[in-house]
């Protein structure tokens, strides 16, 4: 067992719409790396080293000595140090680093300590499970003024998504030393809450990224903390309250 247990977490027009706000625009302007799954839809596999793979990474306990529990994925802004997980991986952020594209032991990209947490009132106050999306600000661990995005880059934030949108997941079982890359079709569970079906998505995999078309759709978490089976996955819909915390990171990111 790790020291730290791993909560298992993981709505809408055909036309994926960006960031609408007009101040906003920059933060969307970049490169979309191919996030398509090297799997059919469905399977779950090993991911590879790319591109999108070194822009998602693990959350560690202070290091990596104190095992990694969650997973998070950088995010545009103009400061660029914005992260996304989900909200109940950010239970202790004075502790909480993150591992870009962390494998085999090794931080490639460096460790990055949390600077400021954006979570909605109703995740502080009650929990809310459609309000499990939380973004971050970091900074180096050891000092200095790196930014992370010019690191490994980032993904844009998309909102409004399709029911039926494809999405490919990037995350970390809490036992694994590797990411895990699957792909499938998502269906509204709910108004607020998408389902998908990828094996093997357990413990650890909390804040992964779900990307449409290389753009942040969501993160595994919300119902029942992205689910209690690691075949069955959740993540809030990405709504006007996630997009508004986004933004509110992405401004004070500096």
């Amino acid at each position: 067992m790790l020291p730290r247990p791993a909560p298992r977490a993981r709505s809408r027009r055909a036309s994926r719409i960006l960031l609408t706000l007009a101040a906003m625009a920059a933060l969307v302007s970049v490169d979309l790396p191919d996030a398509a799954a090297e799997t059919p839809l469905g399977v779950t596999a090993e991911a590879g080293s790319d591109q999108a793979a070194d822009r998602v990474g693990a959350l560690f306990a202070g290091t990596l000595d104190g095992g990694h529990f969650c997973t998070a994925a950088v995010v545009h802004s103009d400061d660029r140090n914005v992260i996304a997980t989900a909200a109940h991986c950010l239970d202790n952020p004075d502790t909480t680093v993150f591992a870009p594209g962390y494998r085999d032991g090794k931080a490639p990209h460096g460790l990055w300590k949390l600077t400021g947490v954006h979570v909605a009132p109703d995740w502080t106050d009650g929990r809310d499970p459609d309000e499990d999306i939380a973004f971050a600000t970091v900074a180096p661990a050891a000092g200095g003024a790196g930014r992370i995005e010019d690191t490994v880059g980032a993904f844009p934030v998309a909102t409004e998504q399709p029911d039926d949108v494809t999405v490919t997941i990037l995350g970390y079982p809490s036992t694994d030393e590797a990411p895990l890359r699957c792909a499938n079709t998502t269906s509204l569970f709910s108004q607020t809450q998408r389902r998908i079906d990828c094996p093997d998505l357990s413990g650890g995999t909390s804040g992964s990224p779900w990307l449409a078309n290389g753009a942040l759709a969501g993160v595994l978490g919300g119902y029942e903390d992205g689910g209690t089976v690691p075949e069955v996955s959740y993540s809030a819909v990405m709504d006007d309250q996630a997009l508004e915390l986004y933004r509110e990171a992405a401004v004070s990111a500096g």
